[in-house]
């Protein structure tokens, strides 16, 4: 559904100027980090592009000591290594190849978890048990009794676990469902719409090859099923694989979703369906969807997910991105922009991505950084930090994180199987559909074991 509107002159429209004196300085989350005394102990497993993307965010907002470094992959190690003696100069951190001896030989405050989506359960709740606190990267887990077991390590231990969908904390974003949704301006929502139109499907046919020296592969698959080496899975080559996550829906339906989620104060959807395959990329070795679309049902109205690795967007100004449409109005928000529509004409009302460039100027030299998703990250860390000194949950507490992932996961499931699913996540299963049930639960590659049901 296209809104008549949409293809109004950008010019037009009157800048949201809220966002900036909303959100600006630190006292929506609690504390100024950058007075205290001790610094955070903190660790990182997985020191890949987005790993790195997350460390410095932590290290630009509060005091951090930077203990240990984990990496399956010798060279990406130390190149993270000197890049954080230059943001520390003169503590290296130690190195380690393996989380298990990282988390049992170091004490940490905070672990942060950026590996491939298949290892993020047994890590996350390895690094709770060690007692540290959690951020860990979406979707939380491949499967979801993965996602339950997480879950109920974090309540069992007391820790906190804050998950990175930061869009929570995206200041335009946030500016948008006060000024829209919370104020009534909306009204009665009846639609949701949600897409990604990126082509963002790697579809190459690259031969095998012998794996490299600085590289265990073996630990790199973990308990994922093996597929023969046929170059680096880093830094998105894994992501074409069921094998290691849940395609483009669990890599980018799910902040869409736990973005709408947050603004409409919605829980767990009641029943969710999906249909779709690969239809126009047949030619490479990825087997994640081209094309999908789902339903994700709740009482009052649903939630519409299509994606599609080929061809145009339906909306060029929103790419990726939800439409949530109202009585009085729909609004439409990405990770770059938002835009209000009230019925019946009426001026638009336009607001644009915030950056911080002049309050932290190494963000504009610093390499393959994500300009506009650092100030959200920032303050998520911040909130992050609050959290664990209040004992609040954080703003995408492992729960949400939870909700969001599982009910992408389901999604997939639904497409597999065919017909739509309810979950129970009291009883950890499909309503009326043992068949469907097995599926929540993937088999782990022998010699590991999965942490659901949980001991």
């Amino acid at each position: 559904m296209e809104h008549p509107h949409f293809n109004i002159n950008r010019r037009r429209f009157v800048q949201g100027a809220g966002a900036l004196a909303l959100l600006s300085g630190l006292g929506a989350y609690g504390m100024d980090w950058t007075s205290r005394s001790t610094p955070w102990k903190v660790g990182l497993i997985g020191t890949g592009w987005y790993g790195k993307m997350d460390l410095w965010r932590l290290m630009q907002v509060a005091p951090v000591q930077v203990q240990a470094l984990c990496d399956v992959d010798r060279q990406l190690l130390e190149e993270a290594a000197a890049m954080v003696l230059e943001r520390q100069p003169g503590s290296r951190p130690r190195l380690f190849k393996d989380y298990r001896e990282m988390l049992a030989d170091t004490e940490l405050d905070i672990v942060l978890i950026a590996t491939p989506d298949h290892w993020h359960a047994l890590i996350a709740i390895e690094a709770i048990r060690s007692g540290a606190h959690v951020y860990l990267q979406k979707p939380i887990s491949v499967d979801v009794l993965e996602g339950e077991a997480i879950l109920a390590a974090a309540r069992k231990y007391k820790r906190t676990v804050q998950i990175g969908t930061q869009r929570r904390s995206t200041p335009h974003l946030q500016e948008a469902k006060k000024r829209f949704i919370d104020t009534g301006m909306l009204g009665k929502v009846g639609h949701v719409e949600m897409c990604c139109y990126y082509h963002m499907r790697a579809n190459g046919n690259p031969p095998l090859q012998e794996v490299p020296d600085f590289l265990d592969y073996d630990l790199w698959t973990g308990p994922a099923p093996y597929r023969p080496y046929d170059g680096l899975p880093h830094r998105r080559w894994w992501r074409t694989f069921m094998e290691y996550g849940n395609g483009i829906m669990g890599d980018m339906c799910v902040h869409m979703l736990d973005t709408v989620r947050w603004m409409l104060d919605l829980g767990w959807p009641e029943r969710i369906s999906s249909e779709g395959g690969i239809y126009v990329q047949k030619d490479g070795k990825s087997n994640i969807a081209d094309t999908q679309s789902a339903v994700f049902e709740y009482p009052d109205f649903s939630c519409h997910w299509q994606h599609r690795t080929w061809g145009t967007p339906a909306d060029p100004q929103y790419p990726w991105a939800f439409k949530i449409y109202g009585e009085k109005g729909t609004l439409a928000g990405s990770v770059m922009q938002y835009d209000f529509f009230p019925a019946g004409g009426g001026e638009p009302i336009h607001g644009d991505v915030i950056y911080e460039r002049e309050k932290y100027p190494g963000d504009v030299t610093e390499v393959d950084i994500e300009l506009h998703a650092v100030p959200a990250t920032r303050r998520h860390m911040l909130d992050f930090l609050s959290a664990i000194e209040t004992g609040n949950l954080p703003f995408a507490d492992i729960e949400q994180g939870h909700i969001s992932s599982a009910s992408c996961i389901l999604a997939n499931l639904a497409m597999q199987v065919g017909r739509p699913l309810r979950y129970d996540p009291v009883r950890k299963e499909i309503k009326g559909d043992p068949e469907a049930s097995k599926l929540l639960r993937r088999p782990y590659r022998e010699g590991y074991e999965h942490p659901y049901p949980v001991s």
